[in-house]
């Protein structure tokens, strides 16, 4: 074969394989190879072009990039967001939960009842009827917005269609989770890598026909918006709908003690091999819908729910190494490098060894065979060691006391607990290149910027090239240079572009998250956004006299305390976060805090509360606040609309200083007239 014939047939190659992945990506919504791998073999063809005029004659290319992917799934609003559940891993994490739940109802010695339900490993989705016919099904996608799936879903011959029956609400909406069971997945596993996948990507097909041959089944767990709203118990909820011929799990049931919580946990753990289903825990629901609507939800789950999982899966293996790390707040974390094995069905090479106290107290050793543990997606953990394996001459670990920048780490002292945490820290924030890194991964993550193709690997390579070293970078990327990489071509190029420049719009909730204070997570975010409301109110934390007097009221609220306010001022202490705060403020559209209820009963007012309700929690009652509009302060101030008094012990300096400013006191009894008007 002739040199012109090699470079030709080398050149039809290539241009088919484009083709088959422009398949697999614009008309099956599913990627085989990344956008790195895409470019590459597009720069390639184009080099050919280039060096071979010849090639470019034979219009081989002509339509084989730069279409936009059709028939995608239409996104849809939930009609309540389906948010995810908190987890408890042990007995005492269940007695936290139930002890929160009485505490926030106000509720002393009386027993909580539970529903229990096997948490089904599957695909959530959303039914939606409206004068029972199936209108509407959403994946669950992020829980505010899914796909709109509903000829999918109804190819699952078991999912009504049309509910007959009394009393069917005119607008009731199914919450259900999809599976394959574990016979049927036996038939069709070498397309898939375990029945969750086979679930999720059969509901994403374009064309139903091919959903339909899969044998999905489904359970119905709950509902979101219901009207009018005809059930009282989560119970009688699954009693009502099965009579209208949904598949509800026979194994639910109500529980009223932590003994019986512990009971049906383990029972249910010894029977779930013999299921025809994969379950990873039981979810515990406050069963009286009522309490449920009391208790609320928080930014990410129901006050009212958790799932307990099911005992971690253990395997043996062998440390090869034990390294450092540092996160974002300056934690130092030993990790242990260990011999891959697989645990709960994912390959795992690395194990975190938590800190240096945990390291002495197991006597952890580079060589030492260990039992490692994986629960659900938590990071693996080494359980224990097997000392009568040891080699004679294993030596103990030195925890280092430097940080990996050169500079001294420190264990703080817990303004609540008055003692050292285990935990070591360099304290040098951005000024540590390793923190900064970190900082930089947490800034582009899902829960913060949302920058889609800026992961953790691309942070690693541009902070590298120096394309990035602080947050305000992202915004100002040499797209020239980048052009040059390996791997990055025009396609990869303009959807990173898109998506930065979408990011660039955030809310104050999640830019208070991002910007990586240490002890403020995604729920003290959206607290603290709903407290300043605007950027410009929350930049006053920059001066340091505005920031001591803005501190103080934030004393009050429910879910901030002492902790937080002092890791909000250390972080403005410091003049390097400041300065890249400041920076990064000035690249964005930063939209304000919306509250919720506009139109409630204390719309845009501030109230604040002192001493106890009979019935009800001080957490209960500032909820109850903010549900109707309201804004909840920690301290007396002219701002202040209403001193809210409860009849148990109420702090008398709060009542006298609220009649100097001609604050309106709201005793306990106009309170709850109030809430009745």
């Amino acid at each position: 074969m002739d040199e012109k014939l090699k470079i030709i047939t080398h050149y039809k190659k290539k241009i088919k394989i484009l083709k088959e992945h422009n398949h697999y990506y614009h008309n099956e919504d599913k990627p085989k190879i990344s956008d790195f791998e895409y470019d590459r073999i597009k720069k390639e063809l184009s080099s050919l072009e280039k060096k071979y005029k010849y090639l470019k004659d034979l219009n081989l290319s002509l339509n084989t990039v730069g279409a936009k992917p059709t028939n995608k799934f239409k996104k849809k609003n939930h009609l309540i967001p389906m948010l995810s559940l908190s987890n408890a891993f042990e007995k005492n994490d269940m007695k936290d939960f139930v002890k929160k739940v009485n505490n926030f109802l106000n509720l002393s010695d009386e027993k909580l009842e539970l529903f229990a339900e096997p948490k089904i490993d599957g695909i959530s989705a959303s039914l939606i009827y409206e004068e029972g016919i199936l209108t509407r099904g959403l994946s669950r996608g992020d829980g505010i917005v899914g796909e709109d799936i509903l000829d999918n879903l109804k190819t699952i011959s078991s999912i009504p269609k049309r509910i007959m029956g009394e009393e069917v609400p005119e607008l009731l909406e199914i919450r259900c989770e999809i599976y394959i069971g574990k016979k049927d997945f036996i038939k069709i596993k070498e397309n898939f890598a375990n029945p969750r996948n086979a679930a999720g990507g059969s509901l994403r097909q374009k064309d139903p026909n091919v959903t339909s041959k899969i044998p999905l089944r489904y359970f119905a767990y709950g509902f979101g918006a219901v009207k009018p709203m005809i059930f009282q118990t989560q119970s009688e909820f699954l009693e009502k709908i099965k009579k209208w011929k949904f598949l509800t799990n026979p194994l639910s049931e109500i529980v009223n003690s932590l003994d019986q919580i512990e009971k049906m946990h383990k029972k249910i753990d010894q029977l779930r091999s013999s299921l025809n289903y994969d379950i990873d825990g039981l979810v515990y629901k406050v069963n009286d819908l009522n309490l449920q609507k009391r208790l609320g939800n928080t930014s990410n789950s129901p006050r009212w729910a958790i799932a307990y999982k099911f005992s971690a899966e253990k395997a043996l293996t062998k440390i090869n190494d034990i390294v450092i790390q540092v996160g974002r707040t300056g934690a130092i974390t030993p990790v242990a490098k260990v011999e891959p094995v697989t645990v709960g069905g994912v390959v795992v090479s690395n194990a975190t060894l938590h800190n240096e106290d945990e390291i002495e107290r197991k006597d952890i050793r580079i060589g030492d065979t260990i039992t490692i543990q994986r629960a659900g997606d938590v990071i693996p953990q080494v359980v224990s060691v097997e000392l009568l394996q040891r080699k004679k001459n294993a030596k103990k670990f030195i925890f280092p006391v430097n940080c990996l920048c050169g500079s001294k780490t420190k264990k703080e002292l817990s303004k609540s607990t008055n003692k050292h945490d285990a935990v070591r820290r360099c304290m040098k924030g951005y000024d540590c290149k390793f923190i900064a890194k970190e900082k930089l991964k947490h800034i582009v993550s899902k829960e913060a910027f949302n920058i889609d193709g800026l992961g953790k690997k691309v942070i690693e390579q541009f902070w590298n090239l120096k394309l990035i070293k602080e947050p305000s970078d992202i915004f100002n990327l040499n797209y020239r240079e980048i052009r040059n990489l390996e791997g990055w071509g025009e396609l990869s190029i303009n959807n990173l572009k898109t998506a930065i420049k979408k990011s660039q719009s955030i809310s104050l909730d999640k830019f208070i998250f991002s910007i990586g204070i240490r002890h403020i997570g995604q729920e003290n975010a959206k607290i603290l956004a709903g407290f300043f409301e605007t950027i410009k109110e929350f930049s006053k934390l920059f001066d340091f006299n505005n920031r001591k007097k803005l501190l103080i009221n934030l004393v009050d609220l429910d879910g901030i305390g002492e902790t937080q306010i002092h890791s909000i001022d250390n972080f403005f202490l410091n003049n390097t976060n400041t300065r890249i705060t400041k920076e990064l403020i000035n690249k964005l559209n930063i939209s304000n805090f919306s509250i919720h209820n506009n139109k409630g009963k204390f719309s845009n007012k501030k109230l604040m509360f002192t001493g106890g309700f009979k019935n009800i929690s001080r957490s209960e009652a500032k909820a109850i606040a903010e549900n109707n509009g309201g804004k909840v302060l920690g301290s007396i101030s002219k701002k202040l609309n209403f001193l809210v008094v409860g009849d148990s012990k109420p702090t008398k300096k709060k009542i006298e200083q609220a009649k100097q400013l001609n604050i309106k006191i709201i005793t306990e009894k106009e309170w709850n007239k109030i809430l009745d008007s």
